[in-house]
């Protein structure tokens, strides 16, 4: 699993409807971010967390991983995905989880079998695909080339495998998917 797959966690968004930082959601005496980092540990990844300035100093301490900074977050996710892919390094053969930090809804059975492929894959639950998503080395290459602004839906097209995760679409979005992230954290620690 681990040494073929790198893992970048994307917390470079602005938050602007949730109010607050989301990787720096309080959950479990700790943080999001941190929670979505020792769970993505527990299955041998070295997680890389892709955040912005203004709270790259708060990331670093609730994480004991490396953390980039996007200069230009606004750019969209695949900037900082690309900076992500570029901290790790293409190395022949190697595939990357892509881990939003507002997604954090996937079992430990979705991300074992998401581990388990090569092909870029997806999560699928209610006719609807989730995240994290794995890359295939061959479009972290295409996403690697690509213009930072440039949506990764128009760059790759995962395969999706059913899965019957609970969580699998909670987007701590808004205030209000805070109860339910809490239900989350109860369900998946």
């Amino acid at each position: 699993m681990g040494p073929g797959v790198g893992c970048i966690v994307l917390a470079a968004g602005s938050s602007k409807r949730l109010g607050q930082p989301k990787a720096l959601v309080e959950l479990g005496g700790g943080t999001l971010v941190g929670w979505v980092v020792g769970r993505l540990r527990e299955y041998g990844l070295d997680p890389v967390v892709v955040t912005n300035e203004s709270i790259f100093e708060e990331v670093l301490e609730s994480t004991d991983c490396d953390v980039v900074c996007n200069p230009n977050p606004d750019l969209g996710r695949t900037g900082t995905v690309q900076l992500g892919i570029r901290r790790i390094g293409l190395d022949p053969g190697r595939r990357f989880l892509i881990v939003p930090v507002d997604r954090p809804g996937f079992s430990g059975d979705t991300l074992s079998s998401l581990l388990a492929t090569t092909d870029t894959t997806c999560p699928s639950g209610e006719g609807r695909g989730g995240h994290p998503i794995l890359l295939s080395e061959d479009d972290a290459a295409r996403i690697l080339n690509a213009v930072p602004s440039k949506p990764l839906r128009d760059l790759v097209s995962p395969a999706k495998i059913e899965v019957s995760d609970p969580f699998l679409h909670l987007n701590v979005d808004l205030p209000s998917d805070l109860v339910r992230l809490d239900e989350a954290f109860t369900e998946l620690s």
